[in-house]
C-alpha cells in the first residue's frame, strides 16, 4: 500500500471538499469517492440539496473533484446501506428504540467497507471531513480518538465505533481547524461548494422519519395504550414506533400537568407516560461496547458521559459487567437517557470507548 495516497469520502459538501484539497495542498496523492447508497431513483431524499446520499451530491463531489483535477469515482453500496443503516433504522424504532443511523453508517458503510475499497485502491489512508483528531500515544502503544479543536463542531462521538486497525488508516483533516476557518480555506480555494449548506436531517429521510417508517413497515405498526407509572390506561398511541423517551408533544392525552414519554414496553406495545421528575436517573447499562484508548475495562473508571449528541457531557462512574456489558452511573440525575443511543466515555478529550444504551 502507497503511504502517499489516500482516497477520500467526498459528500459533496464543504467539509470533505476542504478535506481533499488540504490533502492535496501537503502532497498526498488524492482519490475522490462518494459512496451511491439511494436506493430507488424516484425517491424525493435522492435530489434535495445538502443530502449526502442525494444526487445533488455526487454532482458536486465531481465538480470538487475536477476543481482540484483529481480522479473522482462512485461506488454503489446500496444493499449495504439498505442492510445496515436503513433495516436497522426500522428495525429499532419498531422495536421501541431512537437509533442514531449516522453512527452505524459511520461504523459499517465508511470505516469499514469504504476503507476496504480504499485499500484495494493502493491507499494507504480513507480521509473524511468529520471534526476529530487521530493520534498515536507512545505510552500506551495505541492510536487515540480525540475531540476536534472546533467544540461546536466535535464529532468524535459519532466516531467511538472505530478499532485499532481502522485509526491506523484514517486521517481527519478538519481535527485543527474550525467550521469558520473551512470556509474561508473553501472560499479562498475556489472550491464550488464553499458557501453550501449543510444537512441537518438524516440524509435516507424526506421530511418526517414517522411517515418513512410507516412507509416501509406499515405491517409492524400497531396501536396501543398510554399508561401511567402505576398501569392506568390514559388513552391510545399510534404505535411505539412514533414516540421517544422525553416526548411532550402530540401525545394527544388530556391531564392537569404536562406528561411526558418516561419508557416505552415493546413487550406489551405500551407507552408510560409520567411528569418531568420521572425522566431523571443516574444509571443504565450499555452494550455493544468499542474500547479505543484501552483495550478493555477491567476495573470501574471515572469518566466523563455524553449520551447523544448535542448533550454535553456529564461526570460519572463506568463499571464493567461479567457478560461484556457496562454498568454507567452519573454523579447527578440526568434526563431522557434513551435505549438505542450510544453512550460515549471520555478522559478530557480522549474517547475512552462507548457503547448502546439499554
Amino acid at each position: 500500500m502507497n503511504k502517499n495516497k489516500v482516497v477520500v469520502a467526498m459528500s459533496g459538501g464543504v467539509d470533505s471538499s476542504t478535506a481533499a484539497y488540504l490533502l492535496k495542498e501537503k502532497g498526498y496523492e488524492v482519490i475522490g469517492v462518494t459512496m451511491q447508497i439511494w436506493q430507488d431513483p424516484d425517491e424525493d431524499y435522492i435530489l434535495k440539496e445538502g443530502g449526502c446520499c442525494s444526487i445533488a451530491a455526487v454532482y458536486d463531489a465531481r465538480k470538487v473533484a475536477d476543481k482540484l483535477d483529481i480522479p473522482y469515482y462512485v461506488v454503489n453500496f446500496k444493499e449495504d446501506f439498505k442492510k445496515n443503516v436503513i433495516d436497522y433504522f426500522l428495525s429499532e424504532y419498531v422495536s421501541g428504540k431512537t437509533p442514531n443511523p449516522c453512527i452505524v453508517c459511520n461504523k459499517v458503510m465508511k470505516f469499514d467497507l469504504l476503507l476496504k475499497k480504499a485499500l484495494e485502491m493502493d491507499s494507504f489512508y480513507l480521509a473524511t471531513g468529520h471534526y476529530a483528531k487521530v493520534e498515536y500515544d507512545k505510552k500506551s502503544k495505541r492510536f487515540l480518538l480525540k475531540k476536534g479543536r472546533d467544540r461546536n463542531k466535535d464529532q468524535s462521538y459519532a466516531l467511538y465505533n472505530l478499532t485499532q486497525f481502522e485509526l491506523e488508516h484514517i486521517i481527519f483533516p478538519l481535527g485543527d481547524y474550525t467550521k469558520s476557518e473551512i470556509r474561508h480555506i473553501a472560499e479562498k480555494a475556489g472550491l464550488p461548494v464553499a458557501q453550501k449548506q449543510e444537512s441537518q436531517e438524516i440524509c435516507f429521510v424526506d421530511g418526517d422519519y414517522k411517515e418513512f417508517v410507516k412507509n416501509r413497515v406499515p405491517d409492524k405498526i400497531k396501536p396501543g395504550y398510554f399508561i401511567d407509572t402505576k398501569g392506568n390506561i390514559l388513552g391510545k398511541h399510534k404505535g411505539i414506533a412514533f414516540y421517544t423517551i422525553g416526548q411532550r408533544r402530540g401525545l394527544g392525552i388530556s391531564s392537569n400537568r404536562p406528561l411526558y414519554v418516561v419508557r416505552i414496553n415493546p413487550e406489551d406495545n405500551s407507552i408510560v407516560v409520567g411528569g418531568e421528575e420521572e425522566l431523571y436517573q443516574k444509571g443504565f447499562t450499555v452494550n455493544n461496547l468499542n474500547w479505543i484508548s484501552i483495550e478493555k475495562l477491567q476495573c470501574e473508571k471515572k469518566v466523563n458521559i455524553k449520551i447523544r449528541y448535542n448533550f454535553d457531557e456529564k461526570p460519572g462512574i463506568i463499571y464493567p459487567l461479567e457478560d461484556g456489558r457496562v454498568k454507567v452511573v452519573f454523579d447527578e440525575p440526568q434526563k431522557s437517557i434513551t435505549p438505542g443511543q450510544s453512550a460515549v466515555f471520555y478522559e478530557e478529550d480522549v474517547v475512552v470507548g462507548g457503547g448502546i444504551i439499554e
